[in-house]
C-alpha cells in the first residue's frame, strides 16, 4: 500500500487540478455568453441577407425561361473535384468537439473517393490541421487563429480564394463543415453546400410581397455581389457558431473533470484514512508486543 505521505501528495495534486478545471469552466462559461450574444446578432443579419438573395433569385427565375443562368447557381450533377472547408478549434480540452468534425470530414472524403471524385481540404483551426498533417493528408489551405478569434475580413479573404477557384472552374462544389452550437449542453455537426448555392434552400416558388424593383441588366451584377457577400458571411457566421460550440463543449468537459477530481479526492481521502488507521494499529501492536516481551 502507498505511504501516507504519497497519498497526501496525490490528494493535494488532484485538488490543484480541480481548482484549474473549475477556473477553466468559469472562463468558458463567460466566453460562451459573449459568443452566444454575438451569434444571435449575426444570425439576424444572415437571415436578412438570405431573404434579399432569395428575392433577387426569385425575380431572375421569373424573368428567365430556363431558370437562373448564373455561375453561382449551376449545380454540377457529376462533380470531379470538390473542396471541403472545415473548422476546428485551435485548442483541446473540449471533449469530442474536434473529433466529431474530423470524423465527418473523413466520412465525406471516403464517400467522394468511392465516387472517383478528387477532394481538396481547406482547414481552419490547429487541431484539424495537426490531425491531417500527422496522417499525411495534403491541405490546400490552412489558417490558425481564426477559429479562436473570428474576424470578418480574414474570413472573407480566406473563403474568397476558395470561391474564386469555383468561379474559375477549378472545383465543382464547395462544402463547409463545422461543429455548431445548439444550446449549453448540445453541439451538432453542420454540413452546408456553399457553392453552388443550394436553390432548394431558397423559396423561389413562393409569392413575393417585396417592393424591390430591378432593371434586367442589373440582375446578374447584383446577384454576383450578393452571393459573394452571402458566402463570406456564411463563413464568418460558421466561425462564430463553431466558437460558441467550442466554449460549450469545453465548459462541459471541465465540469466533468471537476466532478471526477472531486470523486477522486473522496476516494483518496478514504484510502488515506485507512492507511493511517493501519499505521496506528501497527504501532499499537508493536508497543503491546514490546511490553509483553519485557514481562
Amino acid at each position: 500500500m502507498a505511504s501516507l505521505k504519497e497519498i497526501k501528495r496525490k490528494i493535494g495534486s488532484v485538488k490543484n487540478t480541480q481548482k484549474t478545471t473549475r477556473a477553466m469552466k468559469l472562463v468558458s462559461s463567460a466566453k460562451l455568453r459573449r459568443t452566444e450574444e454575438l451569434a444571435k446578432r449575426s444570425r439576424v443579419y444572415a437571415q436578412k441577407l438570405t431573404e434579399v438573395l432569395n428575392e433577387i433569385a426569385r425575380k431572375m427565375q421569373q424573368t428567365n425561361v430556363d431558370g437562373i443562368d448564373n455561375v453561382f447557381f449551376k449545380e454540377c450533377e457529376t462533380p470531379k473535384k470538390i473542396d471541403i472547408v472545415f473548422i476546428t478549434a485551435d485548442k483541446g480540452l473540449c471533449g469530442g468537439f474536434n473529433a466529431q468534425t474530423i470524423k465527418r470530414v473523413n466520412k465525406l472524403i471516403a464517400e467522394y473517393k468511392a465516387q472517383d471524385v478528387k477532394v481538396r481540404l481547406r482547414a481552419v483551426g490547429r487541431k484539424g490541421i495537426d490531425y491531417f498533417k500527422f496522417n499525411n493528408v495534403e491541405l490546400n489551405n490552412e489558417i490558425v487563429g481564426l477559429s479562436a478569434a473570428p474576424d470578418y475580413q480574414q474570413a472573407a479573404e480566406f473563403i474568397s480564394e476558395v470561391a474564386e477557384s469555383y468561379v474559375n472552374g477549378e472545383t465543382d462544389k464547395i462544402i463547409l463543415v463545422h461543429n455548431g452550437y445548439v444550446n449549453m449542453i448540445t453541439q451538432e455537426i453542420r454540413q452546408d453546400q456553399l457553392l453552388p448555392v443550394d436553390s432548394s434552400k431558397l423559396e423561389l416558388n413562393s409569392v413575393s410581397t417585396s417592393e424591390l424593383e430591378l432593371e434586367p441588366d442589373e440582375d446578374d451584377t447584383l446577384l454576383d455581389a450578393l452571393v459573394k457577400r452571402y458566402v463570406e458571411y456564411t463563413m464568418y457566421y460558421s466561425l462564430i457558431d463553431s466558437l460558441a460550440a467550442e466554449h460549450s463543449a469545453r465548459m462541459q468537459a471541465m465540469d466533468a473533470a471537476t466532478n471526477n477530481a472531486k470523486e477522486m479526492v473522496k476516494t483518496l481521502t478514504v484510502k488515506y484514512n485507512k492507511a493511517r488507521q493501519e499505521a496506528i494499529t501497527t504501532e499499537l501492536i508493536e508497543i503491546i508486543s514490546g511490553m509483553e516481551s519485557m514481562k
